[in-house]
Parts: structure tokens; C-alpha cells; sequence
């Protein structure tokens, strides 16, 4: 049976070169990086190359780059710092981010008693950035926290305006970068983000692994205690072949980057085409079929199936090879409705079945002509 996989969104394969560089590091590197003997010595050297590395792809200072298990701790070590240690009391977000970040700020409040604001979000998936500058309008000390691509539509955040109208209103400011990171260029000297987090398996690099980009003396301080690793603000032996696996990912991915965007532009587009060739009744969530609103990666499809055919979907693009996503990947296993489309679609739309096709540089053409053929046939079965 052909397989055809459309849920980079929710995880990478990892790249050839990427496996084959960690396979090298866990066979002669195993060291403890904390350890003061040559092979010690060996994978604390590796592990700072790779820190310098990944801080040049941002034009920031290594010691701003704190290495993580991925973007969820990332999120929960700025967000719990923020509040805990530099005095945030008021938070403002959307509802259309990532749990990680909704979760941690719903734990937040119930623990520290902190306001937390929502900025409006239009039905095209954006943020009101009138209302943001409206919102930051506060006595409170304020962080701003606000992904860069949302995972399911992916709407492209302005991050700079953003960032420059917390500055203005002297307001932290945390993007999860998650889907973005790998896949557009982000200039940290430019874009005066405070906080910032990544995933290495999003862009073909190894799962459990991230970073989390901390702005130099802003007095974050540890979620995880221990030992002295990463300068005292994530303890824990330091997993050296992830951190090479994801610097090498992500040496890759900004190698080639010109080369796929323009792949994956042209086949973004294909795959709208071919939708509103053959499915007329579709409608894209967000601005998903926007190719300069929302990343070249990823498509949602509200399909025009009646609400008693829509439970079988996923089962039945399952049987025939197709993996992809109702909603994020973390909500896959629930019956529960996207908290993000609940926000931007109308009733009636959410009635009818929504999928997240997210592609990566091995898809082809060919690929999206069978999901296509395969959607065709569902629908008019």
C-alpha cells in the first residue's frame, strides 16, 4: 500500500546526514560532559561548538542558547520563570496557541494569582494588533506570549511588530518558534524577542531536544534543578547526540533553505489547486491558503462532508495510506474539538471534517495527487 506522510507539523523524518552524524557522536563520544578527562572533555567541546552554531543561525551570544528536552519545557522555563522569578503579573496571549503555552499559563494563574488577557483574533486566524496595543496598556509588570507560525493554520505572526510594541510598552515578550525555527531566518539582533523556543524534530532533527533563547541578563532562572549544566538554569547531563543531531539539522535546513522553500511553495500551491479543482465545496481555515500569510509548509482543509461521515475520516485516509492530522498532533488522540478552529470557524463549518496536511521536502507531487484522488473519492462516495 502506498504510504504518504502530510504530518510534518507534528514530527520530522529525520535527515540521513542527521543520523549518521548522532551514530558517529554515540559511538565515540559517550563522555559526561561534566567530566574533566579527555572523552569528558570531548562531548563538552561538541556541545559548545553546537551552541555557538545554533547561536549564529539567530546573531545571538552562545551563552543566550540553553539546551532542553524541546519547545514544551522551552515554554514552561520562560513562562514559569517570567512569573515566579522577574515579577510578571499580567500575561496576555490568543486562544489559538500551543497547549504548552495555554496549559502553563492556566497552572500559572491558579498558582500565582496572575491577570491573564486574551487578544482578540479575527476570522482569518490573525491576531487584532490594535487590540494587543491596547491590552499592554497596564500598570502591570507584562509578558507577551505569542507563537511565531500557529501549528494548525499556520498563520504567520508579524513577530517584529510585535516585538517592538512590547518594547515600547516595556513588556517581556516569548514567541514559541517551534514551527518556524529551520524554516524562515529569524535575526534575534533585529527581532528584540526576550524569550524564545525551539524543537529540533520539526526540522528533521532528533525528538526530545530543543533550546530555549534567553535574552542576556534578563535573571531567568532554573525549572529544573541539579547539577550545574547549561550555566545553572537546566540541570541535567547534557544529551550530547541530540545536540549534534539538531545542530546538524539545523545547519541543513538553513543550507538549504532557498532550494525547499521554493520546493515546497510551489507544491503548497499544487495542492491548493488541486483542492479547488476537484473539491469546490472546500474552505481554508486561516489564512492557510495564503502563501504569504501562512508558512509554505501546511494546509487546513475544512472538507465538505455531512457531519455523519466526518468521525470516519481520519480512520478511513488512515486505510489508505495517508497520515495527517485533525487538528495538532497533541490532540489527535482526542475526540475533543481544535481549540483553534473553535475560535476562528463558524458553526457551520465546524460541523464538517478539518484536516491539517503539513509537508516536508520528500513529499512530492505525486503524493499529493493520490490524497487528492483519495479525498475526491471519499467525498462523492
Amino acid at each position: 500500500m502506498k504510504q504518504v506522510y502530510l504530518d510534518n507539523a507534528a514530527t520530522t523524518a529525520l535527515r540521513p546526514e542527521v543520523v549518521e552524524k548522532m551514530t558517529e557522536v554515540l559511538t565515540n563520544t559517550y563522555g559526561n560532559a561534566s567530566s574533566t578527562h579527555t572523552i569528558g572533555r570531548g562531548a563538552k567541546a561538541l556541545i559548545e561548538q553546537c551552541r555557538k552554531n545554533i547561536a549564529g543561525y539567530l546573531n545571538v551570544s552562545a551563552s543566550e542558547i540553553i539546551f532542553t528536552s524541546g519547545g514544551t519545557e522551552a515554554d514552561n522555563l520562560a513562562l514559569r520563570s517570567a512569573v515566579r522569578d522577574l515579577g510578571v503579573k499580567h500575561i496576555i496571549t490568543s486562544r489559538i496557541e500551543h497547549h504548552a503555552v495555554l496549559h502553563t499559563i492556566d497552572q500559572l494563574k491558579a498558582e500565582y494569582d496572575i491577570a491573564v488577557s486574551y487578544v482578540e483574533v479575527k476570522q482569518d486566524g490573525h491576531i487584532d494588533y490594535s487590540h494587543l496595543e491596547t491590552l499592554l496598556k497596564s500598570s502591570e509588570k507584562t509578558l507577551v506570549s505569542l507563537m511565531h507560525i500557529n501549528n494548525e493554520i499556520g498563520n504567520i505572526l508579524d513577530i517584529k511588530r510585535v516585538a517592538d510594541l512590547c518594547k515600547k510598552n516595556n513588556a517581556l515578550f516569548h514567541s514559541d518558534t517551534v514551527q518556524s525555527i529551520g524554516h524562515y531566518h529569524l535575526d534575534l539582533s533585529d527581532v528584540k524577542i526576550d524569550f524564545l523556543a525551539a524543537s529540533a524534530h520539526k526540522f528533521h532533527g532528533p525528538k526530545g531536544v530543543g533550546f530555549c533563547f534567553v535574552r542576556k541578563e534578563s535573571g531567568l532562572k532554573a525549572l529544573i534543578f541539579g547539577g550545574e549544566q547549561e550555566r545553572g538554569v537546566r540541570a541535567g547531563t547534557e544529551s550530547v547526540h541530540n545536540i549534534v543531531g539538531m545542530d546538524e539539522a539545523l545547519k541543513m535546513a538553513y543550507t538549504n533553505l532557498e532550494n525547499e522553500q521554493k520546493l515546497l511553495k510551489q507544491l503548497k500551491q499544487y495542492f491548493i489547486d488541486q483542492l479547488e479543482a476537484k473539491l469546490p465545496g472546500c474552505h481554508f481555515n486561516g489564512a492557510s491558503n495564503d502563501l504569504e500569510a501562512s508558512t509554505y509548509t501546511l494546509i487546513n482543509v475544512c472538507l465538505p462532508l455531512p457531519a455523519e461521515k466526518a468521525a470516519m475520516l481520519p480512520f478511513q485516509l488512515d486505510l489508505k495510506g495517508i497520515c495527517a492530522s485533525k487538528g495538532s498532533a497533541c490532540q489527535s488522540g482526542s475526540s475533543l474539538a481544535s481549540h483553534v478552529l473553535s475560535q476562528i470557524q463558524s458553526e457551520n463549518l465546524q460541523k464538517r471534517p478539518s484536516v491539517r496536511f503539513s509537508m516536508s521536502v520528500f513529499n512530492t507531487k505525486d503524493d499529493v495527487d493520490y490524497v487528492v484522488d483519495t479525498l475526491t473519492e471519499l467525498v462523492n462516495s
